[in-house]
């Protein structure tokens, strides 16, 4: 009996001495996911550009670089979130800091890693990945299901999207 109360403290002391030492990840997936979800029912409009000020959040957004269908653009008269917006908002909220930066999807994607098994609250990329450079263009959480939470472009509110309605996948990245 003292033997197994000593082997089982012994092993308590390993355990808590272990998990003590394990760095508490930044990945934050069930407050990512209920943040974005709550973002979803504000109805947030897509703004190229949006969500780019000195704070994350809805602002106004940008017509320099926008290719979007609709002309003229609106994007400097509209308050909304583009892809990249809206993610930097939804990682700021769930860290409590501005952990993306101000920077498009490629800055973003560069601070992340790679992942070949997604967890809800993954960004997910689009776009091309090589040795010689990153040109991606849209983001996503993703919310697991194949389904991701996108601010897919400009006429669009902050929605729920297959990943296959894109067809230039990039992979998935964490913070």
């Amino acid at each position: 009996m003292r033997r197994w109360r000593s082997a089982a403290v012994v092993a308590v002391l390993v355990l808590a001495g272990a998990t003590a030492s394990v760095p508490l990840g930044r990945h934050v997936p069930a407050k990512i996911v209920r943040i974005a979800y709550q973002i979803e029912q504000r109805g947030i409009v897509y703004s190229w550009g949006g969500g780019h000020g000195a704070e994350p959040g809805p602002s106004t957004g940008t017509c320099e670089g926008y290719r979007g269908k609709i002309r003229p653009c609106s994007a400097a008269r509209t308050r909304g979130l583009d892809c990249s917006g809206f993610a930097r908002w939804v990682y700021a909220l769930a860290h409590g800091s501005d952990v993306l930066g101000p920077g498009n999807t490629n800055d973003h994607v560069r601070r992340m890693r790679r992942v070949s098994a997604a967890m809800p609250g993954d960004l997910v990329f689009f776009g091309k990945m090589t040795k010689r450079g990153v040109k991606t263009h849209h983001v996503g959480i993703y919310l697991g299901g194949g389904k991701m939470m996108d601010a897919p472009e400009t006429g669009a509110v902050v929605r729920v999207d297959d990943i296959a309605w894109k067809k230039d996948f990039a992979g998935f990245y964490r913070l």
